[in-house]
């Protein structure tokens, strides 16, 4: 396909597809699927190699949320039969962490529900974070704490967190149809205010939600704007006592064409597979291994995911390596600029350069 040889070019050198081969790629067959995952493969694999990073997930504070987000078990009105605590002790969510290493994992993700953190919840992620640079010293540090107000991501990277995850979710006309107690500007104002701060910014997006084509690129060529770093594709899972606990709209197929057009979008990014891959690519999930250079390793917030040891299997089988604590996940030239954001504002060149 000449639509695959130009997506094939542009992604090696970096350069930005137009939104219609974006669109193109979704709309493709199943009788293509094939040949669009060997095309996006070979832009992943001139920038990630074969390795594949393990990122493991410590939920620091469950339910309790007075967001109203769809698509969320710890929303604010839902039945869903989740466990609802307050933060977890420094400790306790060392200890959790020391299990994802022990497994492989390169990155903890301290993830807490809510609007966002107050001033003392900063302090208490601090001393956590504390607490695993402590055992693990060299491990990634990500924070998903909701919304950030004004000198929050700033403590945070003096406490020494490396990235922070806030995605954006969906697309811009569609997402107040998803949630009404904040808005989109809201969470690109956080990815920003991470990115200012000198964290590497973690943004991505849930499938399934109802959206069209357009919607899906919309939200996807919006992340390569904000120059996210790292960019986890979820795929949403239909929790009962949700809005929406009744769609089912996802096939393996339409999983993997996302993944092939958010890598060809953002070549040499992160593409992290998240939640709900187990779910919805069920025993396709090796061929998603082509696309993605990333996936969280055991379970999800609310949700169960794969064992760790599967994971493992999975990523041998499929003639893949697990990436170890020496390698770097990123690119040089985007890895060096986040080494540059990380020195202070007004030192960062442009993506492009």
């Amino acid at each position: 396909m000449e639509l695959l040889n130009t997506l094939v070019a542009k992604g090696l050198s970096r350069e930005l597809p137009t939104r219609e081969e974006a669109l193109a790629v979704l709309a493709t067959s199943d009788d293509e699927l094939l040949d669009v995952v060997a095309a996006a493969g070979r832009v992943r694999r001139r920038w990630f190699g074969r390795r594949v990073k393990l990122n493991y997930l410590v939920n620091l504070k469950s339910g309790l949320c007075p967001e109203d987000c769809s698509y969320c078990s710890q929303r604010l009105g839902s039945t869903t039969g989740i466990l609802r605590y307050s933060w977890l002790k420094p400790d306790q969510a060392a200890d959790a962490a020391s299990a994802g290493v022990a497994g492989g994992a390169k990155r903890v993700c301290l993830v807490a529900s809510g609007r966002g953190p107050t001033d003392g919840d900063v302090r208490r992620v601090s001393e956590t974070v504390a607490a695993i640079r402590e055992r693990h010293a060299d491990v990634e540090v990500c924070a998903c704490l909701g919304l950030l107000s004004d000198g929050q991501a700033e403590r945070l990277r003096e406490a020494g967190v490396d990235a922070y995850n806030h995605n954006l979710n969906t697309a811009e006309a569609t997402y107040g149809d998803i949630c009404t107690t904040h808005g989109f500007d809201d969470r690109v104002d956080t990815v920003r205010r991470a990115r200012s701060a000198g964290l590497s910014s973690c943004s991505g997006l849930i499938a399934g939600m109802g959206e069209r084509d357009e919607d899906l690129v919309d939200v996807v060529f919006r992340l390569r704007e904000l120059d996210a770093d790292s960019v986890p594709v979820n795929f949403l899972i239909p929790f009962e006592g949700t809005p929406l606990a009744k769609r089912w709209d996802l096939t393996p197929q339409r999983c993997l064409r996302i993944l092939a057009m958010v890598r060809f979008v953002c070549p040499d990014v992160e593409v992290r597979i998240a939640g709900g891959r187990e779910v919805h690519l069920r025993s396709m999930q090796p061929l998603a291994l082509h696309l993605a250079n990333s996936v969280f390793l055991g379970d999800y917030l609310t949700s169960e995911g794969q064992a760790g040891r599967a994971d493992l299997e999975m990523i041998a089988d499929a003639g893949f390596e697990v990436e170890g604590a020496d390698d770097r996940t990123l690119p040089p030239h985007r890895a060096d600029l986040v080494a540059v954001r990380r020195r202070g504002a007004g030192t960062e060149v442009a993506p492009n350069a």
